[in-house]
């Protein structure tokens, strides 16, 4: 069945004059729509648990769309996590398929590699500039051969398109990519997202214009790229989809003291010291939240600082992560002005907004008596708690929580406003430290316009963020958290807020270490993974990856912790050996420059052509290059029509289907029933694309075409009434 949602918001018309502008905005609506040709059509009783159906023409038959199952297989040696992902497209049709699936990645994660494989066969893909990577899929796609296309939409959302899955037929696509892992407060952390979630586009605006006798119009669309990041999604009544195995080797480098998954339940495999295996426990689980794997070196036995090295082409590659030690005395913490921003958008419905209140509440109580404070909601609207900052007195703060617990979750995720309203404050009491707490799932499309307004009005403002729920959008949160030379902390269950809040209390209260600076050999040529050396918080670690002309001498770093000066030394020439430091530098290269680029006056042209040299050098996907593979051989016979499938997601574990898409979309059908006390998901650990699965996903396609149509006659609308007034006024 094809749901949609159309919704026209125009401002007042007014008489025209010299200069008269209408601005119409459009509210984006996604309708699933069914490409032509002859699907495979079933009944309910024709599929096993599990499967999706869509409605058809056909009273009482279904089309069973594309599946696909995902192998995770990660291994970690010391700091760095090598990941392999094995996705399996299989086409439960009797027609020709293109198979479009959109995934999340680490949004630091160096993907470099991509492979397809067609019965016994591997293609290697091959990095190219994104549009001629585009063409060559295209080209493949109309000449019948098979092709697969990864390309990147956010630093953490990819897309990979398949061409030419046969009917019954199974395509088998790796993917690789490379990371560092986290380290902070002593706790070595990986995370593996499993979904995206719905992410809120504000709304594009069609501008017309009326200058004596010339008319004309423009769209501005701040998320131009929207339907790139809207893939349709699975109603949670109907079962899960998308089942993903996961397996994680892990040699710590050091005797391992704790390890434990936040949120799967795992069988370890640990030989008590270093290294340690850990399989899912139910063997398969549905992609509908985040993987995080914590662990822990027993008391004293993990390094304060380490260097990684590669030589690649004649050039030494550098991975410096130093933890500076906490401060002896630590110096007095200054009066704070704290805002709090919490996101109370659909999105956050469920279990999401109770973390959030719970989080906020905690941290409203945590205020000492001489900070002043303030709180911030938006949703389709913003809304304050007091009309300036206010002391944390007792009364004050028992006003707070009033507040924030008849908090609900509902409407649009408008951030900006809110962002704007905490970073605008007005006059700022001289001498308070000012911290702007943001707690949202950063559920939003249009990050770009974001970190512009972070850069351009932070001032001397610090910007913590804090993810809420299964699956938030860390992409956004680190990189706003970055730019606001603040921290990130994910909060992924009600279970954690004490905790993981108690540790950003302690960062909040304690000063950073600052003023760092990084010393290399005199003479040396050297190029930093950072513009400028960040600022660390209590118990972090900095990371930082460099190019550089040699191999000898120490590379100091200096600071200041606790009003005490402070500085560690390392030589190169000891450096541990590792694969991939060049692929770390370059990604986290690339990540800073695209920091920059968010920057206000920034030279974006410039610095767009050191990332695609960057990119294409290293051989990475970013935003300017894409990973294609293509077959040599036609398989589809000319003539044979192609049907492009969207693979459906499984909606975010936690989340209010209602609350983000309205009461109105229910399930079109339900799957058969599971049998008691088994996983309704098909598990396999094969590589080997030659079995069947009954996991169907639903074919959904945004009809694109309609939206221009109705954009048109909007257009044309607008146009008439303007003449149609300039006549009356004559």
């Amino acid at each position: 069945m094809a749901y949609f949602t159309f919704r026209i918001e125009s401002e007042i018309w007014r008489p025209a004059t010299a200069a008269t502008a209408v601005l119409v905005s459009l509210f984006s609506f996604s309708l699933p729509a069914f490409s032509q040709g002859e699907p495979r059509l079933v009944t309910p009783n024709e599929v096993t648990s599990g499967s999706l159906l869509l409605e058809s023409e056909t009273t009482g038959k279904y089309i069973e769309v594309p599946a696909i199952i995902t192998d995770v297989d990660i291994n970690i040696s010391g700091p760095i996590a090598r990941t392999k992902i094995t996705q399996r497209f299989e086409n439960t049709s009797d027609s020709w398929v293109e198979g479009i699936y959109v995934f999340p990645l680490p949004d630091e994660s160096a993907v470099d590699i991509l492979r397809m494989q067609i019965g016994d066969r591997f293609i290697e893909g091959q990095i190219k500039e994104r549009k001629q990577a585009r063409l060559i899929y295209e080209t493949a796609k109309a000449e019948g051969r098979k092709a697969s296309l990864v390309e990147q939409e956010r630093a953490n959302i990819f897309t990979n398109s398949i061409a030419n899955i046969g009917p019954g037929e199974t395509i088998v696509v790796q993917i690789e990519y490379q990371e560092t892992v986290r380290i902070d407060g002593g706790r070595f952390s990986l995370r593996f997202p499993m979904v995206v979630g719905p992410r809120y586009s504000p709304a594009p605006q069609v501008m017309v214009a009326s200058i004596d006798e010339t008319t004309g119009w423009a769209v501005t669309d701040p998320v131009p790229d929207r339907e790139r990041i809207t893939p349709p999604y699975n109603h949670p009544d109907l079962g899960f989809t998308n089942p993903i195995n996961l397996t994680v080797d892990i040699n710590a480098g050091f005797p391992i003291g704790a390890l434990d998954s936040s949120y799967h339940s795992m069988n370890t495999t640990w030989d008590g010291t270093n290294h340690a295996v850990l399989t899912l426990m139910d063997e398969s689980v549905p992609a509908n939240r985040d993987f995080e794997l914590v662990w822990s070196p027993k008391s004293g036995s993990a390094p304060r600082a380490a260097l990684f090295s590669e030589v690649v082409g004649g050039d030494d590659y550098y991975l410096l992560m130093i933890t500076p030690p906490d401060p002896e005395i630590a110096a007095a913490v200054p009066p704070r002005e704290v805002t709090f921003i919490i996101d109370t958008s659909g999105s956050m419905g469920g279990e999401s907004i109770r973390q959030a209140r719970a989080s906020l509440a905690m941290a409203v109580q945590r205020l000492g008596p001489s900070d002043t404070f303030n709180v911030i909601e938006f949703n389709s609207v913003t809304n304050t708690l007091f009309d300036a900052p206010r002391q944390a007195s007792t009364d004050n703060q028992r006003r707070a929580l009033i507040w924030i617990e008849g908090l609900k979750a509902r409407g649009g995720t408008e951030m900006l406003p809110a962002l704007r309203a905490a970073l605008y404050p007005g006059a700022n009491d001289a001498g308070r430290l000012r911290q702007v707490i943001f707690l949202t799932d950063g559920a939003i499309g249009n990050e770009q316009a974001l970190f512009e307004t972070i850069t351009q009005a932070r001032g001397d403002a610090r910007i913590f963020t804090v993810g809420i729920g299964s699956a938030p959008n860390s992409f956004f949160m680190t990189r706003a958290a970055e730019l606001g030379r603040g921290t990130f902390t994910h909060i992924g269950s009600v279970n954690e807020v004490a905790e993981r809040m108690g540790a950003l209390f302690t960062k909040l209260e304690t000063p950073a270490i600052t003023d760092l600076a990084l010393t290399w050999p005199d003479g040396t040529s050297v190029d930093t993974s950072f513009t400028l050396v960040p600022d660390v918080y209590r118990g972090e670690t900095l990371s930082i990856a460099a190019k550089a002309d040699t191999n000898r001498g120490d590379v100091v770093l200096t600071g200041t912790s606790g009003n005490q000066p402070w500085q560690v030394s390392l030589k190169l020439d000891q450096a541990s050996t590792r694969t991939g430091i060049s692929k770390l530098w370059a990604r986290k290269k690339i990540t800073a420059l695209e920091l920059d680029r968010a920057r206000r006056g920034a030279a974006r042209e410039i610095l767009d052509a050191s990332i695609l040299n960057i990119a294409l050098t290293h051989s990475l996907i970013s935003r300017l290059t894409s990973l294609v593979a293509v077959d040599v051989t036609p398989v589809r016979l000319e003539g044979s029509e192609l049907i492009a499938r969207n693979v459906q997601l499984n909606f975010p574990d936690g989340w209010d289907f209602e609350k983000v898409f309205g009461d109105d979309m229910k399930p079109v059908a339900t799957p058969a029933p599971a049998k008691p006390q088994q996983n309704n998901l098909i598990p396999s650990r094969s590589t080997i694309p030659d079995r069947t699965r009954d996991i169907a996903l639903p074919q959904s396609a945004t009809a694109a075409d309609l939206k221009l149509i109705l954009g048109a006659l909007m257009l044309l609308m607008a146009f008439l009434i303007l003449v149609g007034r300039r006549k009356l006024a004559k």
